[in-house]
């Protein structure tokens, strides 16, 4: 459908070597968009642009910290110059320590919360100025099951994805008279290399147990791969979605939905 096509837009997600922000620059590169992405070292930006050449697609990667708010200003103006002005934004990049809360340091808490909330707010408020002269944008924040719920060892990484939700709703309610819209998608449990060692057969064959635990708790009864998230991305990128703001999207078989299996 004509709405859900990107052609004409600079989709710019960050930290998409990789992993579900590739994943999500590839369907908007199918979609029609021109692709930029960023990483924190030349490795990673060279690592990336080697798999999108790999996919037919080209993009344009630069080395950027996305919670140095000096450098991504810099690269928005970049970006302005060699490539076109951003009408997509996906805060992409994000770390996770699992770590017990009374084991965790402040400064540990603050590297989190930096990366997963502060860049956020950073890049967004680098962007927002150029698509309000433009008319319009969307900004897409890669939120969590964790916007919503807790888990043992993630309380900086769950206190970030909830302040990332409610930066969206922010966002959404201070720039929408400006035609920007903001959401998040919320992935569940993505099958991916990070999460390659959960998933792996015991030598008796089993499942390793926190891969039955998520299959207990999904009613899909699977791991979610990237390309899951695609559909929706592309979805809350485009046209179709001009009346959205300000919502997340939960990407995650039905996890929030259920209470869980009745033990045997």
């Amino acid at each position: 459908m004509k709405n859900f096509r990107l052609d004409g837009k600079v989709a710019w997600v960050t930290g998409a070597s990789y992993g579900i922000g590739f994943a999500l620059a590839c369907a908007f590169a199918d979609a029609g968009a021109d692709i930029v992405f960023n990483d924190i070292n030349q490795e990673l930006v060279d690592k990336g642009l080697a798999a999108y050449a790999e996919r037919g697609i080209h993009a344009h990667g630069y080395v950027c910290d996305v919670t140095d708010e000096a450098a991504v200003n810099q690269l928005v103006e970049t970006v302005n110059a060699e490539v076109g002005h951003i009408n997509i934004l996906v805060n992409n990049a994000g770390i996770i320590k699992r770590i017990p809360m009374c084991e965790m340091s402040a400064a540990e808490f603050r590297q989190v919360i930096d990366v997963d909330l502060n860049a956020p707010f950073i890049v967004s408020k680098a962007v927002i100025p150029d698509m309000i002269r433009q008319g319009g944008g969307k900004i897409i924040n890669i939120c969590s099951m964790m916007s919503e719920l807790g888990r043992e060892t993630v309380s900086a990484y769950a206190a970030a994805k909830g302040g990332l939700k409610m930066l969206t709703k922010n966002i959404a309610s201070e720039f929408g008279e400006f035609n920007i819209q903001c959401n998040g998608i919320g992935p569940g449990y993505i099958a991916t290399p990070q999460t390659a060692p959960l998933r792996e057969r015991q030598p008796d064959g089993s499942r390793h147990p926190f891969d039955q635990f998520i299959i207990a708790k999904t009613p899909a009864a699977r791991w979610g791969e990237a390309e899951d998230l695609a559909g929706p991305a592309v979805f809350l990128a485009s046209p179709a979605s001009d009346f959205v703001n300000g919502h997340i999207l939960y990407v995650d078989g039905g996890i929030l939905a259920y209470i869980g299996k009745q033990p045997q």
